[in-house]
């Protein structure tokens, strides 16, 4: 069992850049594939970037390419969501899922992934 932890949300200003953490425990965290996924209001959970455990490989929705940087710390058994210029639509819930899979998972959605977190809130205000 994986247990995930995410932190780093709230409100931050449009244009501004933030940091979303998940923290894992439980497994050993070299061996996680790690998603970040994020839900706007009144949409469904979209992949928002990926990274599969074996080579580092990272995945990224085509919309959101060079704003957003997934990244992990396995010493910390951290994974983190760098954001920059974000935007109000930006704002949604981000949770992070964590899978023992190393491949297909830039293809995956949220349901697919083992282990999931609870989510942490980001409201962009413009």
């Amino acid at each position: 069992q994986v247990q995930l932890v995410e932190s780093g949300g709230g409100l931050v200003q449009a244009g501004g850049s933030l940091r979303l953490s998940c923290a894992a425990s439980g497994r050993s965290f070299s061996r996680l594939s790690m998603g970040w996924f994020r839900q706007a209001p009144g949409k469904v959970y979209d992949l928002v970037a990926a990274m599969r455990w074996s080579d580092g490989t990272t995945y990224y929705a085509d919309s959101l390419k060079g704003r957003f940087t997934i990244s992990r710390d396995n010493a910390k058994n951290t994974v983190y969501l760098q954001v920059s210029s974000v935007k109000p639509e930006d704002t949604a819930v981000y949770i992070c899922a964590a899978d023992t899979t190393n491949w297909g998972i830039g293809h995956m959605t949220l349901a697919d992934f083992r282990y999931r977190g609870q989510g942490t809130q980001v409201t962009v205000s413009s």
